[in-house]
Protein backbone atom coordinates (compact mmCIF):
# COMPACT_ATOMS: atom_id res chain seq x y z
CA UNK A 1 0.00 0.00 0.00
CA UNK A 2 1.55 3.51 -0.65
CA UNK A 3 2.06 5.93 1.73
CA UNK A 4 -0.65 8.33 0.16
CA UNK A 5 -3.34 5.74 0.29
CA UNK A 6 -2.32 5.41 4.02
CA UNK A 7 -2.77 9.05 5.13
CA UNK A 8 -6.14 8.81 3.38
CA UNK A 9 -7.38 5.87 5.47
CA UNK A 10 -5.88 7.67 8.51
CA UNK A 11 -7.71 11.10 7.81
CA UNK A 12 -10.70 9.41 7.13
CA UNK A 13 -10.81 7.51 10.53
CA UNK A 14 -10.16 10.49 12.15
CA UNK A 15 -13.21 12.58 10.53
CA UNK A 16 -15.41 10.04 12.00
CA UNK A 17 -14.09 9.82 15.03
CA UNK A 18 -11.76 12.83 16.00
CA UNK A 19 -10.88 11.56 20.03
CA UNK A 20 -11.24 7.68 20.05
CA UNK A 21 -11.04 6.46 23.19
CA UNK A 22 -10.56 2.28 24.56
CA UNK A 23 -14.43 1.23 25.42
CA UNK A 24 -12.32 -0.48 29.36
CA UNK A 25 -13.97 2.00 32.22
CA UNK A 26 -11.26 3.60 34.24
CA UNK A 27 -10.67 6.40 36.03
CA UNK A 28 -7.20 6.07 36.98
CA UNK A 29 -3.76 4.45 35.31
CA UNK A 30 -4.00 1.98 37.48
CA UNK A 31 -7.71 0.97 37.19
CA UNK A 32 -6.54 0.82 33.25
CA UNK A 33 -3.63 -1.35 33.89
CA UNK A 34 -6.17 -3.65 36.05
CA UNK A 35 -8.85 -3.39 33.40
CA UNK A 36 -6.29 -4.39 30.14
CA UNK A 37 -4.95 -6.93 32.30
CA UNK A 38 -8.34 -8.83 32.78
CA UNK A 39 -9.08 -8.28 29.45
CA UNK A 40 -6.82 -10.69 27.91
CA UNK A 41 -8.74 -13.39 26.28
CA UNK A 42 -12.57 -11.28 27.53
CA UNK A 43 -14.63 -8.91 26.10
CA UNK A 44 -14.44 -5.34 27.21
CA UNK A 45 -17.84 -5.21 28.22
CA UNK A 46 -17.45 -8.66 30.22
CA UNK A 47 -14.68 -6.55 31.76
CA UNK A 48 -16.69 -3.68 32.44
CA UNK A 49 -19.06 -5.25 34.37
CA UNK A 50 -16.70 -6.96 36.57
CA UNK A 51 -14.74 -3.87 37.69
CA UNK A 52 -17.72 -1.61 38.15
CA UNK A 53 -18.67 -3.96 41.08
CA UNK A 54 -14.95 -3.37 42.57
CA UNK A 55 -13.28 -0.69 41.28
CA UNK A 56 -15.11 2.09 43.76
CA UNK A 57 -14.35 0.41 46.50
CA UNK A 58 -11.26 -1.49 45.39
CA UNK A 59 -9.79 0.81 42.79
CA UNK A 60 -6.89 1.27 44.02
CA UNK A 61 -3.71 -0.49 44.70
CA UNK A 62 -4.18 -0.32 48.56
CA UNK A 63 -7.93 -1.19 47.77
CA UNK A 64 -6.70 -4.49 45.62
CA UNK A 65 -4.10 -5.67 47.68
CA UNK A 66 -6.58 -5.84 50.88
CA UNK A 67 -9.01 -7.14 49.17
CA UNK A 68 -6.61 -10.41 48.45
CA UNK A 69 -6.43 -13.16 45.74
CA UNK A 70 -9.58 -14.17 46.89
CA UNK A 71 -11.44 -11.79 47.17
CA UNK A 72 -10.87 -10.26 43.97
CA UNK A 73 -11.62 -13.17 42.40
CA UNK A 74 -15.14 -13.70 43.66
CA UNK A 75 -15.87 -10.33 41.38
CA UNK A 76 -14.58 -11.43 38.13
CA UNK A 77 -15.57 -14.94 38.22
CA UNK A 78 -17.55 -14.36 35.11
CA UNK A 79 -14.14 -13.61 32.65
CA UNK A 80 -11.96 -16.27 31.86
CA UNK A 81 -8.85 -17.90 33.57
CA UNK A 82 -9.87 -15.13 36.56
CA UNK A 83 -8.03 -17.37 39.18
CA UNK A 84 -4.83 -16.48 37.51
CA UNK A 85 -6.18 -12.91 36.67
CA UNK A 86 -6.55 -12.08 40.28
CA UNK A 87 -3.22 -13.72 41.42
CA UNK A 88 -1.60 -11.56 39.03
CA UNK A 89 -3.43 -8.59 39.50
CA UNK A 90 -3.00 -8.37 43.10
CA UNK A 91 0.62 -9.21 42.55
CA UNK A 92 1.03 -6.25 40.40
CA UNK A 93 -0.92 -4.08 42.97
CA UNK A 94 1.31 -4.81 45.91
CA UNK A 95 4.32 -4.18 43.50
CA UNK A 96 3.24 -1.09 42.70
CA UNK A 97 2.56 0.01 46.26
CA UNK A 98 5.92 -1.03 47.54
CA UNK A 99 8.49 -0.52 44.39
CA UNK A 100 6.27 2.95 42.85
CA UNK A 101 4.76 4.18 45.53
CA UNK A 102 1.58 3.57 44.31
CA UNK A 103 1.73 5.20 40.67
CA UNK A 104 2.05 3.45 38.00
CA UNK A 105 5.08 3.13 35.97
CA UNK A 106 5.63 4.69 32.65
CA UNK A 107 8.10 2.90 31.23
CA UNK A 108 7.80 -0.56 28.96
CA UNK A 109 10.13 -1.86 30.70
CA UNK A 110 8.92 -1.62 34.33
CA UNK A 111 5.20 -1.94 32.95
CA UNK A 112 6.32 -5.65 31.46
CA UNK A 113 7.88 -6.78 34.79
CA UNK A 114 4.75 -6.17 36.40
CA UNK A 115 2.62 -9.69 36.77
CA UNK A 116 0.46 -10.33 33.87
CA UNK A 117 1.53 -7.44 31.65
CA UNK A 118 2.63 -8.15 28.59
CA UNK A 119 3.78 -6.27 25.55
CA UNK A 120 0.22 -5.44 24.20
CA UNK A 121 -1.04 -4.20 27.75
CA UNK A 122 2.46 -2.32 28.28
CA UNK A 123 1.33 -0.92 24.78
CA UNK A 124 -2.41 0.18 25.69
CA UNK A 125 -1.53 1.74 29.17
CA UNK A 126 1.67 3.47 27.84
CA UNK A 127 -0.91 4.88 24.92
CA UNK A 128 -3.96 5.46 26.67
CA UNK A 129 -3.07 6.45 30.20
CA UNK A 130 0.19 8.16 29.22
CA UNK A 131 -0.37 8.84 26.24
CA UNK A 132 2.96 8.11 24.40
CA UNK A 133 3.31 6.84 21.24
CA UNK A 134 2.54 3.18 21.11
CA UNK A 135 0.77 0.39 19.38
CA UNK A 136 -0.91 -2.42 20.66
CA UNK A 137 -1.63 -5.08 18.51
CA UNK A 138 -4.54 -7.56 19.28
CA UNK A 139 -6.65 -10.00 17.09
CA UNK A 140 -8.35 -7.13 15.44
CA UNK A 141 -5.55 -4.38 14.60
CA UNK A 142 -3.81 -7.81 13.22
CA UNK A 143 -6.59 -8.75 11.20
CA UNK A 144 -7.63 -5.12 9.74
CA UNK A 145 -3.62 -4.58 9.17
CA UNK A 146 -3.18 -7.66 7.18
CA UNK A 147 -6.82 -7.63 5.19
CA UNK A 148 -7.00 -4.13 4.09
CA UNK A 149 -3.02 -4.24 2.82
CA UNK A 150 -2.21 -1.26 5.34
CA UNK A 151 0.47 -3.19 7.18
CA UNK A 152 0.83 -6.97 6.54
CA UNK A 153 3.08 -8.82 8.80
CA UNK A 154 3.15 -12.84 10.13
CA UNK A 155 2.26 -12.47 13.60
CA UNK A 156 1.79 -9.15 16.18
CA UNK A 157 5.04 -8.26 16.70
CA UNK A 158 5.74 -7.63 13.05
CA UNK A 159 2.30 -5.93 12.49
CA UNK A 160 3.46 -3.61 15.30
CA UNK A 161 6.42 -2.78 14.28
CA UNK A 162 5.52 -1.88 10.79
CA UNK A 163 2.60 0.44 11.98
CA UNK A 164 4.64 1.88 13.40
CA UNK A 165 7.06 2.48 10.57
CA UNK A 166 4.62 3.64 8.46
CA UNK A 167 1.49 5.12 10.01
CA UNK A 168 1.97 8.49 9.56
CA UNK A 169 3.28 10.70 12.41
CA UNK A 170 0.20 13.25 12.67
CA UNK A 171 -1.90 10.12 13.41
CA UNK A 172 0.17 7.93 14.95
CA UNK A 173 -0.77 8.58 18.98
CA UNK A 174 -4.51 7.93 18.33
CA UNK A 175 -3.76 4.89 15.30
CA UNK A 176 -4.33 1.98 17.93
CA UNK A 177 -8.04 3.11 18.84
CA UNK A 178 -9.03 4.10 15.38
CA UNK A 179 -7.39 0.42 14.20
CA UNK A 180 -9.15 -1.63 16.78
CA UNK A 181 -12.85 -0.06 16.58
CA UNK A 182 -12.83 -0.15 13.15
CA UNK A 183 -11.82 -4.36 13.57
CA UNK A 184 -14.61 -4.51 16.28
CA UNK A 185 -17.47 -2.84 14.36
CA UNK A 186 -16.63 -2.85 10.55
CA UNK A 187 -13.75 -4.91 9.55
CA UNK A 188 -15.65 -8.00 11.76
CA UNK A 189 -13.93 -11.53 11.76
CA UNK A 190 -16.20 -13.23 9.67
CA UNK A 191 -18.22 -10.88 7.22
CA UNK A 192 -16.36 -7.73 7.33
CA UNK A 193 -19.43 -4.75 6.53
CA UNK A 194 -17.56 -3.29 3.27
CA UNK A 195 -20.86 -1.82 2.16
CA UNK A 196 -20.96 0.33 5.21
CA UNK A 197 -17.01 0.80 5.69
CA UNK A 198 -15.81 4.27 5.22
CA UNK A 199 -12.04 2.94 3.43
CA UNK A 200 -13.82 0.32 1.71
CA UNK A 201 -11.86 2.21 -1.83
CA UNK A 202 -8.52 2.31 0.13
CA UNK A 203 -8.88 -0.85 0.91
CA UNK A 204 -6.73 -4.22 -0.76
CA UNK A 205 -8.35 -6.77 0.32
CA UNK A 206 -9.89 -8.73 -2.58
CA UNK A 207 -12.90 -10.64 -1.70
CA UNK A 208 -14.96 -7.58 -0.37
CA UNK A 209 -18.19 -8.38 1.10
CA UNK A 210 -21.30 -7.17 -1.45
CA UNK A 211 -23.53 -4.90 -0.77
Amino acid sequence: MNPAKRREIFARLQAANPAPETELEYTTPFQLLIAVLLSAQATDKSVNIATRKFFPHHGTPQGLVALGEEGLAEYIKTIGLYRNKARNAVATARIILEQYGGEVPDTREALEALPGVGRKTANVVLNTAFRQVAMAVDTHIFRVANRTGLAPGKDVLAVELKLMKVVPKEYLLDAHHWLILHGRYVCVARKPKCPQCGIADLCEFKQKTPA
